[in-house]
Parts: C-alpha cells; structure tokens; sequence
C-alpha cells in the first residue's frame, strides 16, 4: 500500500487499485491529484508483478470534475491561484500545459491495460481522464458529462484527439456543444463504456476482467498489443501496423512466452509466462503517444 494524499494506491494479485480519494469534494480533480495520479501510474509501469491497473473514485462520486475552489479564477492562467498550481508543468506554445492532459498522456503512455470502474459523477476532467484508459466500466448510477462549454472553456485533457476515435465525431460534438450531463445508459449506446453493471458489482466486474488478463495472458503480449492498437489510430494505412506486428511476430514468436503458450496449450494446463516487460519489451515499437520536439 503506497500513502498519498488524495488517491490510495494498492496492488494485490497483480491488479493495481487506483483510488480518487477526496469523497467529501466528489474527488474533483486537484494539481496534488494530479502529480499522484502520475507518480501512481509510473509505479505501475515500474512494478513487472502489476499487470493491469483499474481506476475508480471513492464514495459516491468517480470525479465530479476540476475543483471550483478558485472561484471565478478557477481556470485563468494568469491568476496566482493557477500559477502557483501548475508551475511545475512548463509552458507548450508560450501557454502553460493543460494538467488534465499531463494525465491522460501518461495514462496513454501505460504499458499495463487500465480499466476504469466508473461510480457515480464522471464530469469534466473526471469524464475525460478515463477516455486514454483501455476499458471503461459504468455502475448504474454513474453520470457523465463533458461540460466545458457550459462553463466557457474547451474540452481538455487531450479529449479533441481522444473523444472522436472512442465514440465517433458526430457523438463527440453533441456531447461536448451541448455539454449535458447524461446517463449510463446513453454512455453505452454512445459507445463511451462497454458495460453498465448494478452499482454492487462494479469493482468485482473491473476485477474480474483485471484478472482474466492477469492470470491468463503474456505481459509482454499484452504490452506491445496496447501500443500497437492506440498507435495505429494515427497511421496513415495499415501497411504500417503490418510492418510492425510482422517484426513483433517474428521477435515474440521466438520468444519464452510463445514457447509456454504452445506448450501449455498442448499440455492442457494453464501457461506460465516467463518474460517480464520492464525486460523483454521490443525496443523497436515506437514509443506512443510520441512527444513532439520542443514539449
């Protein structure tokens, strides 16, 4: 169990659980949040014993969004409140960087899938936050909402790039102009979470997914798979995703793990994969999401 201040950090059976811990605010999102929800995840590329990561928020809320306490500077660079919150982030284009999105891009820079068991609110960055994450569970009572408009800013957290290829850019407009909040339901015909299940159940289900990969699949496999699936959304054809899972055959197939996988299978018992991430990774996947030069 690793401390932090507004997020709990605990692995165990090989699943990371990555807590929104500010129940009393609805876990609105902070620049302390945020440098936790980036050490946490670099805990979990760190640890080859963590192989997936699920992210949910305490009490009744996931997030209710970025916390409103600077009043009507809340969101103005320029004010003393937002400097001194975010002056550690650098500046991209002589403006500073956006901390929602320091998040995301770390969170779409994990080489363990993440799930996010989504309770209650999922508002602003708090609705967001989840759209770099690999599966996103809905509770019954869960609310979305990507309400900047409604609050005279744009959507941040690098959602531009990220709303669209979730759920299509004719949902992503209507969601983001009219910035309503909505239901699960809506979420899951809009295509935003894969499954909406009874409130009671919602971390068991993110769980026993977590599990099914971690008992049950190559680390490395699943590493190369993830980068692979989110740095193809960009290519330009899908000669690019041959040229690069033909080299990951040809590497992978010749590794420990394809030779227990085989074996086991013929054996007819549960394969134990050798191969570690922090170790065996390939070194020729490109890194994903690729930073620009100059940021």
């Amino acid at each position: 169990m690793t401390t932090y201040e507004q997020i709990t950090f605990e692995v165990a059976d090989g699943v990371a659980t990555i807590t929104l811990n500010r129940p009393e605010r609805l876990n609105a999102f902070t620049a302390v949040m945020r440098a936790e929800l980036v050490d946490a995840f670099d805990a979990v590329d760190a640890d080859d014993d963590v192989r997936v990561a699920v992210v949910t928020g305490a009490g009744r809320a996931f997030c209710a969004g970025a916390d409103l306490g600077g009043g009507a500077d809340t969101f103005n660079a320029g004010s003393e409140h937002r400097r001194a919150a975010h002056e550690d982030l650098g500046e991209v284009d002589g403006a500073p960087r956006d901390g929602g999105g320091t998040v995301s891009l770390r969170i779409a820079a994990s080489r363990k899938p993440v799930i996010a068991a989504i309770n209650g609110a999922s508002v602003g960055v708090g609705a967001t936050m989840t759209l770099p994450m690999d599966i996103r569970l809905a509770s019954e009572s869960a609310r979305f909402g990507f309400v900047f408009a409604r609050r005279g800013i744009v959507a941040e957290a690098a959602s531009t790039w990220f709303l669209p290829r979730v759920v299509g850019i004719s949902q992503a407009m209507e969601w983001a102009a009219t910035g309503r909040v909505f239901g699960a339901e809506e979420a899951l015909r809009g295509r935003l979470v894969s499954r909406v299940v009874p409130d009671g159940e919602l971390l068991a289900t993110a769980r026993e997914i977590a599990r099914e990969i971690a008992d049950n699949t190559s680390a490395v496999s699943v590493a190369v798979t993830r980068r692979l699936l989110w740095g193809m959304l960009g290519a330009s054809n899908p000669w690019e995703a041959h040229r690069l899972d033909s080299r990951a055959m040809h590497e992978l197939g010749a590794g420990a793990d394809a030779a227990e996988g085989v074996t086991a299978f013929l054996e007819k018992r549960e394969a134990r994969f050798p191969m570690r991430v922090s170790r065996d990774y390939p070194g020729f996947i490109p890194e994903w999401p690729q930073r620009p030069g100059g940021m």
